[in-house]
């Protein structure tokens, strides 16, 4: 919700369109709703710039359900992560238009593609395996208004397979790498690039990657200075700050 929504209510209350009840009511939900097992966020496009995204994991599908209708109502684009199509069975039932990635066990609304990014984002993955936490943050970037090439199975034991698409990642604004095993190519990339670079460990590997930790030890540890670490399989949390970098210029130009 941000403050258009609230100008429209209040030009409603004054044209009579409105009563002064249902203006406070729609009013008090600007900020947050309170639906017993959750309280949703109506206020974070606003604050954050872009509407409260549903982690699924956890959640009852019903539950799952009952957020999204209320998020789809006020928002024209929405993210559920790490879900099921269980799940993606009850949604469709509320918004027809929802999207089922089965791949990145993402579903979203994607109503409004105006582009809002400066550049583009890049997304690399270290190997197919990678792929799915990647699709999750290349579905992210896109639904956040970004642009975004996808550069898939381009690890470090073909280092020549990276070195092949040098132009395309210099082009870039930014850039994030999903890597298990070692996790080494996020520093090879880092190395090519003048731009951010937002390391993805994931869960990819052999008994002593630990469940992608050894990754993430190892990305904590990069020598390339342009570096950033999120979490474990976190593609989302990387495509959003990557999406507000590609926002920067572009929100400054806004503000003068």
């Amino acid at each position: 919700m941000n403050i258009r929504d609230l100008e429209n209510i209040l030009a409603a209350f004054k044209a009579g369109e409105l009563n002064e009840t249902d203006a406070a009511e729609r009013i008090k939900h600007l900020s947050f709703e309170d639906i017993g097992y959750a309280r949703v966020d109506h206020g974070r496009a606003t604050r954050q710039g872009f509407p409260e995204v549903i982690f699924g994991l956890g959640k009852r599908p019903e539950q799952v359900a009952g957020i999204f209708e209320k998020i789809v109502e006020r928002s024209p684009n929405v993210l559920i992560t790490r879900t099921t199509a269980e799940v993606y069975g009850l949604i469709r039932n509320i918004h027809t238009d929802a999207e089922w990635h089965e791949e990145a066990r993402v579903i979203r609304v994607f109503r409004d593609r105006t582009e809002l990014g400066s550049g583009e984002i890049t997304i690399c993955t270290a190997g197919t395996s990678d792929i799915p936490v990647a699709e999750e943050a290349a579905l992210t970037a896109e639904t956040m208004g970004n642009r975004v090439q996808r550069i898939w199975d381009a690890g470090v034991a073909g280092v020549h397979r990276i070195l092949a698409e040098r132009e395309r990642l210099q082009a870039s604004r930014v850039v994030i790498v999903c890597a298990g095993m070692e996790g080494a190519l996020p520093s090879v990339v880092g190395g090519l690039v003048s731009v951010p670079v937002i390391a993805v460990p994931t869960s990819v590997g052999y008994g002593a990657s630990f469940g992608g930790v050894a990754a993430l030890l190892g990305m904590l540890n990069s020598c390339a200075s342009n570096v950033t670490v999120v979490n474990i399989d976190n593609g989302f949390g990387a495509a959003f700050s990557a999406s507000l970098i590609n926002r920067g210029q572009n929100s400054e130009a806004r503000s003068q």
